[in-house]
């Protein structure tokens, strides 16, 4: 079957190991020096992994694979004790795959595993960072709207966040909120400087941050981009940056994205002054 699934560019892979521990499922080894996917079986294809290579030598393509197996991944984690059991229900959560989640545990309780409240689908997380939980705020916003809590509560400018995370390290490029979505690819200072940034820029559209000067591994991040362009189909992409020039980075990025991608959708470019006005705004 033809399905998404992680590669490695071993010309880039300088053998570090760091993607190891953050593939939940054991898809991943280091052998004669590089990362390996062990197996086709064991890649869900949800690229945990991509933000924890340093080298950018990760990334998810689509091809003829064997299809993902949940309970062969659950015989290979049982053994490794409750810690990583915990870890990859949470990475199957975190991401939304409810059926995965349910084979997993049915495959627990089918053999007298007890993980205790963690392992009831619905139950609170129990283990990693909650920072990086993923969350889909749109129908608890519509649900207000109409209830008119937003209005009741005194606030004159109520938040136009659809999703948690925003920092585009932490955020899965494929997550339902990018689906057809149109994004809004902003420097980390912008929302600072812009006392009206949600009214102007954000309602109705998802977001992604990012420091173009600060921030490390941006091989990772025109990844990132690029597969919400081709995987997720975003429909624009809106690049808001401070006049600043270390900004420039982040409007390169969506370029080279948009170019690997191979869909030629419009992006946006705004400049912001330093006191949140906006100096310039056109198509590129």
């Amino acid at each position: 079957m033809k399905r998404k699934i992680i590669q490695i560019d071993e010309e880039k892979c300088n053998g570090c190991g760091a993607c190891v521990p953050n593939c939940q499922e054991g898809a991943l080894q280091i052998i004669d020096g590089k990362a390996r996917l062990i197996s086709d079986l064991f890649c869900d294809g949800l690229g945990a992994c991509i933000g924890h290579c340093p080298e950018g030598a990760i990334e998810i393509i689509e091809r003829e694979a064997e299809p993902y197996d949940e309970r062969k991944v659950m015989e290979t984690l049982v053994p490794k004790g409750r810690n990583t059991i915990l870890a990859h229900l949470e990475h199957l959560r975190d991401h939304g795959e409810e059926e995965l989640l349910k084979q997993a545990i049915g495959y627990l309780k089918e053999n007298n595993i007890d993980m205790g409240p963690a392992q009831e689908a619905k139950a609170p997380r129990s283990c990693g960072c909650p920072g990086g939980r993923e969350i889909d705020f749109r129908e608890s916003n519509r649900q207000e709207a109409g209830s008119g809590k937003a209005a009741a509560d005194g606030m004159s400018a109520p938040s136009e966040l659809r999703q948690w995370p925003v920092q585009l390290h932490l955020l899965n490029p494929n997550a339902a909120y990018f689906k057809d979505a149109d994004v809004v690819l902003a420097a980390d200072c912008v929302a600072f400087a812009m006392g009206n940034f949600h009214a102007r820029f954000l309602k109705g559209k998802s977001i992604a941050i990012a420091c173009p000067k600060l921030d490390s591994d941006k091989e990772s991040y025109v990844e990132k981009l690029s597969m919400m362009i081709s995987g997720a189909h975003i429909n624009t992409l809106h690049v808001i940056m401070m006049e600043v020039p270390c900004c420039g980075g982040l409007l390169q990025m969506a370029l080279e994205a948009r170019q690997k991608a191979g869909r030629n959708i419009p992006i946006k470019k705004t400049i912001v002054s330093l006191q949140g006005e906006v100096l310039q705004e056109d198509w590129v």
